[in-house]
């Protein structure tokens, strides 16, 4: 299915017959299979559908972590595949925050330490990453536990801090794998409220892959993948029955 854009400016991007398989010869499995989808700007876009059809693979390609083996990606006007790698590590590292099921935080950091990762590694002072790190936990509501340790945080406050750190360094593009299979319904939805609020503006956009029933009715648009390819794409308020 081609997805077409709707106007030039809006969208932020563009994925185009992208393709990839692993593995050679018998043991060849086509991952991806001329996948189309326009990410717009502020929106939240969904990627669903069963395992194994390639939504992880897919949002590796989107943001740089993975090589294609043919299409075209255009990240922000960017075309991933003519960029050499250092180069795509660098406009990841400015452009792309992470939020992961497993949060990943580092456990002897401290709440506001964790924050601050992304802005430390791009060279900014101790002092500065984490004032910006704590203006951003003070955004996602616990503010007041920038000195606790993950242990000292339940799954919810744990994935708060994961938000402010992927925010911190203000990327354009905000990836989130299965953000809220960790968590309890009411946890689930606070994180897709804060993301609606504080990630979604007009010069980002927010792309969440996942399983969870629970959280597809936040999303601006869901694509549906099968077997290697965006099938359907629906809007609000449009989804098929199997999401209500």
């Amino acid at each position: 299915m081609n997805e077409p854009a709707n106007g030039h400016q809006s969208v932020a991007i563009e994925a185009r017959g992208v393709t990839k398989t692993f593995g050679t010869g018998d043991s060849a499995v086509a991952a991806l299979k001329g996948v189309n989808l326009d990410v717009r700007f502020g929106e939240l876009t969904m990627i669903v559908g069963p395992s194994g059809c390639g939504k992880t693979t897919f949002l590796s390609v989107l943001c740089g972590t993975m090589k294609f083996d043919g299409g075209s990606v255009q990240l922000f006007g960017r075309d991933l595949a003519a960029m050499r790698d250092a180069e795509v590590t660098a406009f990841r590292g400015k452009n792309v925050g992470f939020i992961f099921q497993q949060f990943n935080l580092i456990p002897t950091w401290s709440a506001v330490e964790n924050a601050s990762v992304p802005l430390l590694l791009a060279g900014a002072s101790r002092q500065t990453a984490e004032a910006a790190a704590q203006r951003l936990l003070d955004e996602v509501g616990i503010g007041q536990k920038r000195r606790s340790y993950p242990t000292e945080l339940s799954g919810g406050q744990q994935q708060r801090v994961a938000i402010a750190r992927a925010l911190v360094h203000e990327p354009r593009l905000i990836i989130c794998d299965e953000p809220t299979a960790s968590l309890d319904a009411a946890s689930g939805h606070h994180v897709l409220e804060l993301l609606q609020k504080i990630a979604c503006r007009p010069d980002r956009c927010v792309i969440v892959v996942t399983h969870d029933s629970r959280i597809f009715s936040f999303a601006d648009r869901i694509a549906e993948m099968e077997d290697g390819q965006v099938k359907a794409v629906h809007g609000r308020g449009e989804y098929h029955a199997q999401y209500v």
